[in-house]
């Protein structure tokens, strides 16, 4: 399979490609991938795509045999576990004797054995059999480099290879079908002369660089395995069935005396639960809360997709706006899933509450959009500590009132597009007024709707990283 992105445009760095490559990867995300760079400028690409894989990030050391009098065209590849890869063509048109490949294979084994012991250490590499390997570089020039990778994670055991990069040339998969189960690309424009002219700032990636997105990687994965054990040991404490079972139903919640119709995923083992409050008339099928709503999934964390007003409700304006309503139904809701339940505020019966057990016992966020995000805030300020976290998404905080912004408690992260200049200067004001732990995020370059590419994959990812910071437990120190 091939897949490749559309409406290109050149990537401002390394980071931004990564983001860009993982909104065409999601589909691989799962407990059975891991993620394989190629340093050094593979690393800060795949870190991204590892990180919103929320797959382990390892290394696999190549080093491209470049053209004695011209380095930059490679002739080949040399890699770990004795890999070698040439390009008889290359070297036969650019005249390469034995005694000169020779030469250059012995200076890149030298330095190729210096990084594999500088980037891993001791550490031996990840344990890739049987399980899907993404091999990710910053670009594609000739393929020697991809091809020797692609060639060690298939020997050391791996069931299906990936290759993703940014950017390659258009005849790319004609050259590299063979080595991988799918090829990967946010796009192959034409001309196609180097790598580094389609990146703003293609400045050299350092060890030190590659050192620390290795060390961050370790981290979350530490900390991943430490969730999920804790988790598994916290679902058989209380002997709670759901903890360890997936739920993905169809839901119909009572509050203020309608029903509203919503959508319940949680993944085993989950972290926390997400309520989503849409706003300006949207619902639960909103593809970009969706959307958003799928990579918590894919993080730990279960999500309700849920309409704060009825289907005779929706064309009201008035009720659009009416964020006290929004308000109340939201806050009845959030009591409905029992989140939070050792809180005095969020214990009280709702007599509209009967209770979701999959929920019972996991901490909430609230996740809202244009008005949604105020009827977040409204319930973050009426249930106190019972809500852990809250996200704006292109959202009118200001609608919801000094009085109210003032007593949310919760750590609050306001995200809006730099295009989006009114929303963001309402927000500006909004979080000023703000008491708690609060941040502003601006994504470059979206509007309200972050509709442009890979924008929206930011606040998924914004989103992601603040909820799992703010909602589950600390792990407890041995």
């Amino acid at each position: 399979m091939h897949v490749t992105g559309t409406h290109f445009t050149p990537f401002a760095d390394r980071t931004d490609a990564g983001r860009r490559l993982a909104a065409l990867l999601g589909h691989l995300g799962g407990p059975d991938t891991v993620v394989v760079a190629l340093p050094r400028g593979g690393v800060p690409v795949a870190a991204e795509v590892a990180q919103a894989l929320d797959a382990p990030l390892d290394i696999c050391v190549i080093r491209k045999l470049g053209v004695p009098y011209q380095p930059e065209l490679g002739m080949g590849a040399i890699g770990e576990d004795g890999v070698r890869v040439l390009n008889e063509q290359v070297i036969r048109l650019a005249s390469v004797s034995d005694a000169q490949l020779a030469g250059v294979e012995r200076r890149e084994r030298t330095e190729l054995e210096r990084r594999a012991r500088r980037y891993r250490g001791d550490r031996p590499p990840a344990d890739v059999r049987g399980r899907t390997v993404v091999v990710v570089d910053d670009g594609i020039a000739t393929g020697s480099t991809a091809r020797a990778a692609c060639r060690i994670v298939r020997e050391r055991g791996a069931a299906r290879v990936v290759l993703a990069v940014p950017v390659a040339p258009p005849d790319w998969t004609d050259r590299l079908a063979e080595v991988a189960d799918e090829l990967v690309c946010v796009d192959t424009p034409s001309p196609f002369f180097a790598i580094g002219e389609f990146y703003a700032d293609f400045s050299q990636t350092g060890d030190e660089e590659v050192l620390r997105l290795l060390a961050e990687a370790r981290e979350r994965e530490r900390d991943r395995k430490q969730r999920n054990q804790r988790d598994r040991k916290s679902g058989r404490a209380r002997g709670d069935p759901t903890a360890a079972t997936p739920v993905d139903r169809e839901l119909v919640l009572t509050a203020g005396g309608v029903r509203l119709a919503g959508r319940l995923t949680v993944p085993a083992g989950a972290l926390g639960v997400v309520v989503f409050a849409h706003g300006s008339g949207s619902g639960r099928r909103s593809p970009r809360n969706r959307y958003v709503a799928e990579q918590l999934n894919r993080a730990g964390l279960a999500t309700l997709l849920f309409d704060l007003l009825t289907e005779a409700e929706e064309p009201d304006r008035r009720k659009v706006f009416d964020v006290g309503l929004l308000g109340s139904r939201l806050t009845a809701v959030a009591r409905h899933l029992g989140a939070g339940a050792d809180s005095a505020s969020a214990s009280r019966p709702d007599p509209d509450v009967d209770g979701v057990p999959e929920t019972r016992h996991l901490p909430l966020g609230l996740f809202g959009a244009s008005t949604g995000a105020a009827a977040a805030l409204h319930t973050a300020a009426e249930l106190g500590p019972a809500v852990r976290a809250v996200v704006s998404r292109g959202g009118r905080p200001d609608l919801a009132g000094s009085e109210v912004l003032a007593r949310v408690s919760a750590p609050t992260l306001l995200v809006v597009g730099s295009l989006d200049t009114t929303v963001l200067d309402l927000n500006r004001r909004a979080g000023s007024r703000l008491r708690c732990e609060s941040e502003l995020a601006v994504v470059p370059r979206a509007t309200h709707l972050f509709e442009e590419p890979g924008t929206l994959d930011q606040v998924a990812e914004l989103a992601r990283n603040w909820f799992l910071r703010h909602l589950p437990e600390p792990v407890p120190r041995p």
